[in-house]
């Protein structure tokens, strides 16, 4: 705990010293998000946003996007290995499948297993801001925004004239590491296209028998075209290619010496019409996706070759001054192709409205009603009311609505297509889809345009989650390619669950100086899931009762420092044969030093991660590494 205190410590001195500076030209009041696929301000919105510009993401000592997004305020990612190997996102106590990522309006989440849904095909750079939008969502954006949506938001598709820009990094450190980006932005009359190179890389530390190596890389290309009668074409084309130490990031076996090759291909296209009053958007996605994982080097790797289509239109536009309106269609399709779980295909469809009032100079309240068709679960209509009351410097919200989420392939499918099987997870066909009803209510209060507290309590009353569940032999629903000696978990409906919880956010964001320059925040999240079920579902079980998080980057003219840190606690877990143990809480704080001694071209840095060396496994047997340090240079033209 004296750890925590430091964390806590540095983290209040610094809001504290700082709280009465003045000239701020970073408005928190002002933040403009995208909760209902129209901008508006964050405060008309009824929603508990946080929003975060990219260029954070070079400010903070973070060497993947998974790592930026665990130490926003409130957001819980769950690393099986680091610096991008593979990570799970949850969001007020939900599993990692209940959180929808977005990429400039359409849907990362993969329909193989919700462990690749942090696999971002851009590069950092290329990112303009990253909104978390906590709570239910889906009658806006549809399955699986249950506990949350990771909204991305694109430079390239932003709508906004960027000027032209090259960066680059080098990063080495110990265990072989070495990390590299690459990232250029051209403009020119209607025209901009940008490119980026992202790899990190690393031999890894120790673990049983193994190392934790990775070898991660990400390639994008991006252009936009300003046409003729306020038309605007945006594409982008990614490669990513991963390769990484994957030991009992599945299984809690001894026997388990796993590694993992994820190659995947993103192509994304948007055509957006603007009118006097409104705006016309149409967008296109394809997602390619081959999964192969080796138990034991030795093995036949588990070959899974997964994707989707997807398309919509919509038309947002304001029918008079306090009243505007969106619409919507969707359809997708997804697919899978594997030795391990079959062959398969899904259609879906989705039409969509969303009203926005504004009634009186005080109140804000935005309607939603979403129906969904899908070939596994039918048809599903899903309402959301949300509201806002601005008071001065408070803002009073509320949110009420329904969400729900399909199962994905690995959850139906897992082990289904092999000819005997003896232990490990086993899909389940039958499952049916989940439903939850969500209600929320929080304070912001605005101690000036730079300085946010947000606080909040909220409900979720879950029926048919998806879970993991062990199961004995005689009641597994099939038993074709099992065996009576197996000890088995099956992808179950558990009955129901019903999660509280209570959240405080801290925001301040301030330009200090002709030269000096401020971010911080931190989250605090208290959470509690009820069931009937002595023995708790994996995913249930593993997220945290309590989760303090924090991140700080401070510019002084050329120097600057960073800081990210959380504190978790959690339900204890063991495995005797692994002789591996989930504490019931750990701390985590990490930093950099930079110095810029070329003004507005090169930075040369000192980063330390896990900087007290803390032992720690988000979940069971996936074993973090500890103290890592590193160094290196960042040029910016």
């Amino acid at each position: 705990m004296s750890t925590l205190r430091t964390g806590l410590f540095s983290f209040f001195l610094l809001i504290t010293g700082l709280a009465s500076a003045q000239d701020s030209t970073l408005l928190l009041s002002n933040v403009v998000v995208t909760a209902t696929q129209s901008a508006q301000q964050q405060k008309e919105s009824g929603r508990n946003i946080v929003s975060i510009n990219g260029a954070a993401f070079n400010a903070l000592p973070v060497q993947s996007v998974d790592d930026l997004l665990r130490y926003l305020p409130g957001i819980e990612v769950q690393q099986r290995g680091p610096q991008g190997a593979q990570a799970d996102i949850t969001i007020r106590g939900g599993t990692f499948q209940q959180v929808l990522v977005i990429i400039d309006g359409m849907k990362l989440n993969d329909p193989l297993t919700g462990h690749f849904n942090l696999y971002i095909p851009i590069h950092p750079a290329d990112i303009e801001r990253v909104e978390i939008l906590k709570g239910a969502a889906a009658a806006v954006w549809g399955s699986e925004a249950v506990g949350g949506v990771v909204n991305i938001i694109s430079k390239t598709f932003a709508g906004k004239k960027y000027s032209n820009e090259f960066r680059g990094r080098l990063v080495a450190g110990e265990f072989g590491l070495l990390n590299t980006d690459l990232y250029g932005r051209l403009t020119k009359s209607q025209n901009s296209i940008s490119g980026g190179l992202f790899s990190n890389n690393s031999n890894g530390q120790v673990l049983r028998g193994t190392k934790g190596f990775f070898n991660l890389h990400t390639a994008n290309l991006s252009f936009t075209r300003q046409l003729a009668a306020n038309w605007r074409l945006s594409i982008r084309t990614a490669a990513d290619f991963r390769k990484f130490n994957a030991q009992n990031f599945y299984t809690s076996f001894t026997s388990d010496t796993a590694n993992e090759k994820v190659n995947s291909a993103w192509i994304q296209a948007a055509l957006q019409k603007k009118y006097l009053k409104g705006q016309l958007q149409i967008d296109a996605v394809y997602k390619k996706l081959r999964d192969q994982y080796w138990f034991r080097p030795a093995a036949v790797p588990n070959d899974n070759r997964a994707g989707f289509y997807a398309s919509q239109v919509y038309f947002t536009g304001q029918i008079d001054a306090q009243n505007g309106f969106t619409v919507g269609a969707q359809n997708s399709l997804k697919f899978i192709k594997s030795n391990d779980r079959g062959e398969h295909s899904l259609w879906h469809g989705a039409v969509y409205g969303i009203l926005r009032h504004h009634p009186g100079k005080k109140w804000y309240i935005n309607e939603s009603l979403r129906l969904d068709w899908d070939e596994s679960y039918g048809w599903v209509l899903v309402p959301q009311l949300n509201m806002a009351l601005n008071l001065d410097k408070f803002t009073v919200r509320g949110s009420a609505g329904k969400s729900f989420r399909d199962a994905d392939f690995t959850e139906r499918f897992n082990n289904y297509n092999k000819s005997l099987v003896t232990s490990g997870r086993i899909g389940n066909p039958g499952l049916k889809a989940e439903k939850a009803w969500n209600v929320e209510m929080g304070l912001d209060y605005n101690f000036s345009s730079r300085f946010r507290i947000s606080t909040g309590v909220f409900y979720r009353d879950h029926q048919d989650l998806i879970d993991w569940a062990n199961t004995a032999y005689a009641d597994m629903p099939r038993k074709d390619n099992l065996v009576p000696s197996g000890s088995y978990a099956l992808a179950k409906n558990v009955e129901y669950i019903h999660t509280s919880g209570l959240e405080l956010d801290i925001m301040y964001n301030e330009k200090t100086g002709p030269h000096s320059q401020l971010l911080a925040m931190m989250g605090l999240t208290w959470l509690k899931s009820v069931n009937d079920d002595p023995v708790p579902s994996l995913y249930i079980s593993s997220h945290a009762r309590f989760l303090l998080n924090y991140s700080i980057a401070w510019t002084i003219k050329r120097f600057g420092f960073s800081m990210t840190g959380l504190y978790k606690e959690r339900a204890e877990q063991l495995s005797t044969p692994l002789n591996a143990k989930l504490s019931p809480s750990f701390f985590l704080m990490n930093l950099k030093a930079g110095w810029q001694f070329i003004p507005v071209k090169a930075r040369i840095f000192l980063q330390a991660d896990n900087l007290f060396n803390s032992a720690y496994s988000d979940l069971l047997g996936a074993q973090m590494p500890g103290r890592w340090l590193s160094g290196g240079i960042e040029i910016a033209l």
